[in-house]
């Protein structure tokens, strides 16, 4: 098992449905999927252009996990969201995680059912990653 697939199954047992995680390299300004819960509808894939929008203002250069909990809130910032909505998901987190020069490396990926995130699910989800946090970079690294 990776911390990857460990951090999955325990967010699972939280309620989380669909479970990635995106790899940043900001010097190339490039983004990939290294994990997911769900391979047919968020397959593993080459790398993409890392987007610069509100989101990414928020949760990239702003180092705070984006919480949506209801599809118009993530709508505006997820190109895909008529396929998370076709799956039954309604909300939405990306947690960052940074390395220990403050550069965000990550993000911890979960949907779930609209409304899932409230402030005690956050801060469970929180701690599971926190606790992962120094795993997550190293497999990110390797």
């Amino acid at each position: 098992m990776s911390a990857q697939s460990d951090l999955h199954h325990a967010c699972a047992a939280l309620g989380t449905i669909l479970f990635t995680v995106t790899v940043l390299d900001p010097e190339k300004d490039q983004v990939w999927r290294s994990y997911t819960s769900h391979p047919v509808e968020y397959p593993l894939q080459g790398t993409k252009p890392q987007t610069r929008d509100g989101w990414y203002e928020h949760c990239i250069a702003g180092k705070q996990t984006f919480v949506a909990n209801t599809t118009p809130e993530f709508a505006k910032f997820f190109f895909d969201h008529a396929l998370i909505t076709s799956m039954g998901l309604g909300s939405a987190v990306n947690i960052p995680i940074w390395d220990d020069a403050g550069t965000v490396r990550l993000t911890v990926n979960l949907l779930a059912g609209p409304n899932h995130f409230t402030s005690e699910k956050l801060a469970a989800y929180g701690a599971l990653v926190a606790t992962a946090r120094p795993a997550l970079l190293a497999e990110a690294a390797a």
